[in-house]
């Protein structure tokens, strides 16, 4: 995918359009440490410790390589930086692509 380095768009915060320019960023996810069946959680609640099977918290077999990831592409976010004020605006929505490419 080619997305330009520069482009017009509507910035709220100086409420005209404005030239900004594009920052390619990662998604950024992170595991919740507070979830419900989150690992951490479940250490403090004493799972996986003792005598027996430990079921899930167990040791797991050797995977391969190729089934460890289900997704072939990552996601990546655009970061929109106004050259009048110098905000930046984010916009959350990723796009799949192979190769995000900045011309």
């Amino acid at each position: 995918m080619k997305i330009p380095k520069t482009t017009n768009r509507f910035c709220p915060y100086c409420n005209k359009k404005t030239k900004q320019k594009i920052k390619i960023v990662g998604t950024g996810f992170q595991r919740g440490t507070l979830t419900r069946g989150s690992k951490s959680r479940a250490k403090l609640r004493g799972l996986g410790r003792g005598i027996g099977n430990k079921g899930i918290w167990g040791s797991k077999p050797a995977q391969s390589k190729h089934k460890r990831k289900s997704k072939t592409t990552k996601k990546t976010n655009f970061l929109y930086v106004c050259d009048v004020c110098g905000k930046a605006k984010y916009q959350k929505k990723g796009k799949r692509a192979g190769k995000v490419i900045q011309e």
